[in-house]
């Protein structure tokens, strides 16, 4: 005999009330999750306030205490009980929620603070007297007066002791203080000319995490130094400028290359009108940008910010505010695929210069060890009358067999050929790597990578110049889907149509499958239909059916480039190379990898201590 189920009584129901602390404490719940969110909260309000210059104290990582000191316009000691209030606010008057123009808007994040923690806020305003007010688990206490600067400092203490048992869904403090950090980090990026700071306060002297100073000159400028500082200085070296305009929307920021990519996404930063968003939609658009640069394993690095009119895009989705919804979804994916695939194209053969560094980390020798000074470093005068005695002409050189050496093969190019990006192909060694002299250093290609790549987008232009082959099918195959399924899979008909593949529907839930690109061969219509239907849903759009015969496009490539062994002339290599400096992408080869790697001759000296 089942029992009965929890939910249903044998008393009606009542409906009641609740009361105001009840309601800030379920409020809490939406938009304060953890330590981190309530700093967002505190720090976006700092930032409507047009403050410069931000500071955030936190202990035990921000479970005990939290603190953001600000230097905005502060607020009167009439403001204060108000602001505490629920859906009280100064950045909306109510009567266009479209037009939001600021961080926060819902008026929600003070009053739930004071619900589940020890919530004191300090202001002043210029010109006027400086004011506090606290309030604890709901229970407000009078204003009274405070000594401050212009600004205002809100202090959060015991957070969620009003709902302990929040507390353990809490992670560690040093994960907590992360998730702070990484807040932090993203308005950092949002804001170039506000000055951040993050100090941890919890026992013994105070311990900076993170500071960056509020950045000059224009937006650019600005950006590029801050995410020097947040990012590190590989990623501001080996980023592209973004920068393009359609149809009222803009997109803004900075690219990294394919070759400088990550083994996660915590690289990417995304901002709409300024705000840090997680959206789907855009970390896909971002995805699809790189789709013919990297391997699956690998993500991109981007801080991208895209303006658009508020009217354009729904903030108020969420309560934490970082999911937004676009009224043209498909037009702001287009801009961001199409900026980003233009940007790597226009970068040529560039590669980041992080793979040179790997390789020269590679051949340094172990920690620890310091370089040799040699005898001909500090000459005597014997050493110098033995050292001219030895360049005396030879008429049987020790060196004379050098060039037949199996291992490598030694090439003559004109000087000039050395002023080209990639120089002048010099050995070619075990048949696989090109070595070529530049102006400042040398080069080594991976000859089958290179020519790889060379290939793949000689095809791509070629079917794209001739238009995509279709296959007609002599029996349709026809697919069983639910009616919203198809409807949703049939709207996106006539992109596919552009790749290829010719769909119809069927009657009820089923779509016929009429046509097929020709270079996918014979293919299984179901699983591909309902892999594009998943891209669908997730992100508006797909792009399953190009990876898929770009996907044939590379292993063709890969057949039909130079193999692995095979032994080239000097004309052939230095052609390879000048084709590289004018083909696109040609950086890295079809998985991603790089294709070649530059090495300076001052990195060279030094490899053997002689800088």
């Amino acid at each position: 005999m089942t029992a009965a189920s929890p939910k249903i009584s044998p008393a009606r129901p009542v409906i009641r009330q609740l009361d105001e602390a009840a309601i800030n404490r379920i409020a809490a719940g939406e938009v304060v999750e953890r330590p981190a969110s309530a700093v967002k909260e505190l720090v976006e309000n700092a930032l409507d306030a047009g403050a410069r210059r931000i500071a955030v104290d936190i202990a035990d990582g921000g479970k005990v205490l939290i603190r953001v000191t600000d230097d905005g316009c502060g607020m009167t000691a009439a403001d204060l009980p108000l602001a505490l209030s629920r859906h009280a606010t100064s950045k909306i008057d109510g009567s266009d929620l479209l037009d939001i123009r600021s961080f926060g808007f819902r008026g929600e994040a003070l009053p739930s603070l004071g619900a589940v923690g020890r919530l004191t806020i300090t202001s002043r305003v210029a010109g006027e007297e400086g004011a506090s007010i606290s309030v604890t688990a709901g229970r407000m206490e009078p204003v009274r007066p405070a000594a401050l600067s212009v600004g205002t400092v809100v202090e959060l203490r015991d957070l969620f002791f009003a709902t302990p048992a929040r507390l353990k869904f809490l992670r560690t403090d040093r994960a907590e203080t992360q998730a702070i950090a990484e807040v932090l980090k993203r308005l950092a990026l949002a804001e170039p000319e506000v000055g951040f700071t993050l100090t941890y306060v919890s026992g013994g002297e105070p311990r900076l995490l993170f500071r960056t100073e509020p950045e000059a000159g224009d937006l650019f400028d600005a950006l590029h130094r801050r995410v020097a500082r947040v990012l590190g200085a590989d990623f501001a070296e080996n980023a592209l400028r973004i920068e393009v305009e359609r149809e009222g929307l803009r997109l803004q920021g900075y690219a990294a290359l394919p070759t400088y990519s990550r083994g996660s996404s915590a690289a990417q930063f995304l901002f709409v009108n300024g705000r840090p968003v997680l959206d789907r939609m855009l970390l896909g658009a971002l995805r699809a940008g790189y789709m013919d640069v990297l391997s699956r394993d690998r993500h991109p690095a981007a801080v991208l910010n895209l303006i658009c009119d508020p009217q354009r895009v729904d903030v108020n989705v969420h309560p934490a505010k970082a999911e937004v919804r676009f009224r043209e979804a498909g037009e702001v994916r287009g801009l961001v695929v199409s900026a980003l695939r233009h940007a790597l194209a226009g970068a040529g053969h560039r590669a980041s210069t992080t793979v040179a560094e790997e390789t020269l980390g590679a051949f340094r020798p172990e920690p620890g060890w310091t370089p040799r000074v040699y005898q001909m470093d500090r000459p005597s005068a014997s050493a110098i009358c033995r050292s001219l005695a030895f360049q005396a002409p030879d008429p049987q050189p020790a060196m004379a067999g050098l060039a037949e050496a199996p291992a490598a093969r030694f090439e003559e190019a004109a000087p000039s050929a050395e002023q080209n990006p990639l120089g002048a192909a010099r050995a070619q060694i075990h048949e696989n790597w090109i070595i070529a002299q530049t102006a400042t250093g040398m080069v080594i290609v991976d000859q089958h990578a290179a020519h790889e790549r060379l290939v793949y987008e000689k095809l791509k232009r070629q079917r794209d110049g001739a238009g995509i082959a279709r296959q007609a099918l002599l029996i349709p195959e026809i697919v069983d889907l639910s009616p919203s399924d198809a409807a949703r899979l049939l709207d996106a008909a006539g992109d596919l149509a552009a790749l290829g593949l010719v769909i119809e529907p069927f009657g009820g839930g089923a779509v016929a499958v009429r046509e097929v690109p020709a270079i996918l061969g014979r293919i299984e219509a179901a699983p591909l239909l309902r892999d594009i239907l998943d891209d669908l849903g997730e992100t508006g759009a797909s792009d399953r059916l190009q990876a898929r015969m770009d996907a044939i496009l590379s292993r063709m490539a890969c057949h039909g480039s130079v193999r692995s062994g095979r032994q080239m002339r000097a004309e052939e290599m230095n052609a390879l190379l000048r084709e590289m400096e004018a083909t696109p992408l040609s950086g890295q080869c079809n998985h991603g990898r790089p294709t070649y790697v530059e090495l300076k001759l001052a990195d060279i000296e030094r490899l053997f201590g002689r800088r």
